[in-house]
């Protein structure tokens, strides 16, 4: 191949492309960053505070048959694309440099053009990293999706990482839900107490009430509970969060009020609860199975019982996969909606909706956290899980951040009553959990 310095202004005429002229041929505008690759190119403006540089022809096969962020993510899963002036556990900071790069489909021309420069080689997709899931329309096709055996495995692909990992990653509330930040300066394991301390007091909890915790994790909201005389059951599909949580209720010595079950939520066969809490689970669920997975909680609760629904949305309320990257690399199965649809599925099965509301800025103040925690703790979660993992975690961490921050997404708490059989609720006319 021959090695051009880049211009914008004469790619077209190139009889080979560089790899800096197919970046420049396929964006509009300046290039908000510095790019570097392997056959000595050059593109952006050399003082760039933060860059990108393709190391191997194979990083560029991942880029060019790959739709999306997916191409770039395998090549810097796999090695093959390095980040300039970030930490690889957080990079942030390019990734919203990044966001400003504009992309746009070439002429028929210059697409001929660029696939001559590449070649056929590098237009043969290589295997994917072997941290990568089966693509969300193999897992269709096979008929598996949120079939209870399907689920396991898509939070075994997640959750079950390495318990010390999340301990070097999450901090030591191991809570891997959006907190709550009462101030601007609270630290994250504030936030992530007063999280605990919002639902507990949305659910009117006291001691001797019982609640069940869907989607448990690692029993930070069990072990919250029982610490205040409520008597806990929790689920988790993850045989590893599960036994770590066992082993804190033990500690504490909170045996008789908390127990967290490896177990689908679906299996609990418990009912008369005087509220449920479900944090960071509904994402997992499938939209098409709100109906259900409402009418199994409604089930669970005693007249009167209270629900609190956390979990991740759409600023609209379409029906939307969370990305190539996230389905097959972080949340295999996810999908995302809009809180309205949210509320609506939880008023059609009888129940009340009481209060909603949006931690959207919390989300992105609680990822920045645990971004910092895996920057500082670099080193050991690269020997505990290999360096593809964390690269693949301080992506997906910073990545969603930016989500959050430009309001991609959300953060919805929804409020919930199981009314009694003439309506009544029995619930103050204000909202409690404020005064």
């Amino acid at each position: 191949m021959t090695i051009l310095k880049t211009n914008r202004h004469d790619t077209g005429t190139a009889e080979r492309l560089s790899m800096a002229q197919i970046l420049d041929a396929v964006t509009r505008g300046e290039v908000p960053l510095r790019f570097t690759a392997y056959d000595g190119s050059a593109t952006g403006p050399e003082d760039a505070p933060y860059g990108l540089h393709l190391r191997t022809p194979r990083g560029a096969s991942y880029i060019a048959t790959a739709p999306g962020d997916l191409g770039m993510a395998r090549a810097y899963v796999a090695g093959d694309l390095d980040l300039r002036g970030v930490h690889p556990g957080d990079p942030y900071p390019l990734l919203a440099a990044m966001g400003d790069l504009h992309f746009s489909l070439p002429s028929p021309r210059m697409a001929a053009t660029i696939a001559r420069s590449l070649g056929v080689d590098l237009l043969k997709p290589p295997p994917p990293p072997p941290q990568e899931a089966l693509p969300h329309w193999r897992r269709v096709a096979e008929g598996l999706r949120h079939s209870k055996t399907r689920d396991a495995e898509a939070i075994h692909h997640h959750y079950d990482v390495s318990n010390r990992f999340y301990e070097m990653v999450l901090g030591p509330s191991m809570t891997y839900t959006c907190a709550c930040f009462p101030t601007e300066d609270a630290t994250l394991e504030e936030a992530q107490e007063n999280k605990y301390r919002l639902v507990f007091d949305k659910l009117r909890l006291k001691e001797g009430d019982r609640l069940l915790d869907i989607g448990c994790g690692w029993g930070g909201m069990v072990r919250y509970a029982a610490r205040r005389g409520v008597r806990v059951i929790g689920a988790t599909l993850s045989r590893e969060q599960a036994q770590w949580a066992q082993e804190a209720i033990r500690r504490e010595g909170l045996q008789d009020l908390a127990e967290v079950r490896f177990s689908d939520y679906r299996d609990i066969a418990e009912t008369g609860f005087d509220a449920v809490s479900s944090i960071g689970l509904t994402e997992h669920i499938g939209v098409k199975n709100y109906p259900s997975y409402f009418r199994f909680i409604e089930s669970k609760l005693r007249p009167g019982g209270l629900l609190l629904n956390h979990c991740i949305t759409r600023p609209d309320n379409k029906r939307t996969s969370t990305g190539a990257f996230i389905d097959r690399y972080v949340f295999p199965d996810g999908e995302l909606t809009g809180s309205g649809t949210i509320i609506a599925a939880i008023q059609d099965i009888g129940m009340e909706v009481r209060h909603e509301e949006n931690l959207r800025e919390h989300y992105a103040k609680t990822l920045a956290g645990w971004c910092a925690y895996l920057e500082q703790n670099w080193d050991e979660c690269v020997a505990d899980v290999g360096e593809a993992t964390a690269r693949v975690w301080g992506l997906y961490m910073a990545g969603s951040r930016l989500g959050f921050d430009r309001n991609v997404v959300q953060l919805h708490q929804v409020l919930a009553v199981k009314l009694g059989a003439k309506g009544d609720a029995g619930l103050p006319l204000r909202p409690w959990w404020q005064a």
